[in-house]
């Protein structure tokens, strides 16, 4: 009777739990109701980590970190004779390629909107924090199944630490476990593949969306919303009237509504086109004595891969090497210095900022760029177009505080 009783008791608690937890969502988290389609692409975030990590836990039942064995593991046990195993890969391998597709998008609408500014700035920063652990986490698992390309990719980026003054040489052969990539180098990968990289990812993903409350989500007019007084009128059941919506169930719904609709484009990717997330060159097995033609990163690199290496000359005592390894840390950090380095205040959309409008499009084409010729043989014509395209890059986020300046002062004008 005792534990019967414990038993109703604990059923009871949790009810009221989850009663609470609809009531806080329902009364305390507020959008603006002027937002569209692309401000569901956090979601879409989510429920793409949600499969990865789901998925990656089923290829972990079989995959085997051992030089001797990887390849094997992937391209023989899982997509030959585990049951649905070349599914559950091909879900793992589009969903990591199309989470960074979503998340360029989720960036540049961000950029688009002005969502950095106004007291925003930790929003993008732990955003952007976001992205470099995910790129992590993707370099890391490209080098699991111990494919050619995965074995010279991490050659090559593991290289680049070498360029660090004093400590360089000794970093990366601590990274790599060895001199040179080997077993050891594997191992530590797979323990940061699986252990350590999605337990930080999952760690900011709450700080992300914790910092969304402070001061909470802009709007696509970039109108400054007064949420307690239009929630306040919403809850008085002047619903048309107000200009937020709760974000459970209203905005939550359009969400699901997103989601639904982007899992038939991403199941249709897995089931006929799961290809383009698959590198040829990488159901070869790891070889160390033969490197491969040309040597690439996955797509989602290729542009500050090609900022880096478009710096093909020495400047002066300063080695090409060194002066593309600079190049390429200055494009990663670049996007994360935005909020800095936009000096209008105003939080409105590119649309009715003239100067920054054009900034914005020249951006994006010069990404495009970047990331075709990224994926080029560095020769000829290729090698120039490159270090053009780089240097248009670092050119437009070195003017970007004047830019926004003028768009500010022309706006004051007015």
């Amino acid at each position: 009777m005792v534990k019967e009783t414990d038993n109703l008791i604990d059923w009871l608690d949790e009810r009221l739990a989850v009663k609470k937890l609809v009531k806080v969502l329902m009364t305390e988290y507020w959008v603006p109701k002027n937002v569209n389609f692309l401000w569901a692409m956090g979601a879409l975030l989510v429920t793409l980590f949600s499969v990865l990590f789901i998925s990656g836990i089923v290829l972990l039942m079989y995959y085997k970190p051992d030089v001797n064995l990887a390849f094997d593991s992937v391209n023989y046990t899982i997509m030959h004779e585990v049951a649905y195993g070349w599914l559950f890969r091909n879900v793992h391998a589009v969903s990591a390629s199309v989470i960074f597709l979503i998340m360029y998008i989720h960036m540049f609408v961000g950029i688009y909107y002005g969502s950095y500014k106004s007291g925003r700035e930790m929003i993008w920063i732990s955003g952007m924090l976001l992205f470099f652990i995910f790129s992590a986490e993707a370099f890391s698992g490209y080098m699991l199944p111990w494919g050619q390309m995965s074995y010279w990719a991490a050659q090559v980026i593991t290289n680049l630490f070498g360029g660090i003054p004093i400590i360089g040489d000794s970093l990366v052969v601590w990274i790599r476990g060895n001199f040179f990539v080997a077993d050891a180098t594997l191992t530590r990968f797979f323990m940061l593949h699986v252990v350590l990289l999605p337990v930080v990812i999952m760690g900011i993903i709450v700080l992300h969306f914790y910092s969304l409350r402070v001061p909470h989500v802009n709007n696509q007019d970039g109108e400054e919303v007064d949420f307690d007084k239009e929630a306040e009128k919403y809850m008085a059941g002047k619903v048309k009237e107000a200009k937020v919506v709760p974000f459970w169930p209203v905005f939550l719904s359009k969400d699901f509504a997103v989601i639904s609709t982007f899992l038939v484009f991403f199941f249709y990717l897995v089931f006929f086109h799961y290809s383009f997330a698959l590198d040829p060159i990488n159901f070869d097995p790891a070889d160390n004595m033969k490197t491969p033609p040309h040597i690439y990163p996955e797509w989602y690199f290729l542009w500050s891969y090609e900022v880096m290496r478009g710096f093909f000359f020495d400047i002066g005592p300063i080695s090409a090497f060194d002066v593309g390894l600079i190049a390429f840390g200055f494009a990663n950090v670049a996007f994360l210095l935005i909020p800095f380095l936009d000096k209008d205040k105003s939080i409105r959309p590119a649309h009715k900022r003239p100067l920054f409008k054009i900034w914005y499009i020249l951006l994006i084409v010069d990404l495009v760029i970047l990331t075709t010729y990224g994926k080029l043989p560095p020769t000829g014509t290729n090698a120039y177009i490159g270090f053009v395209a780089a240097s248009v890059f670092i050119l437009l986020f070195v003017m970007l505080p004047t830019i926004t300046r003028r768009d500010a002062k022309t706006k004051g004008e007015e």
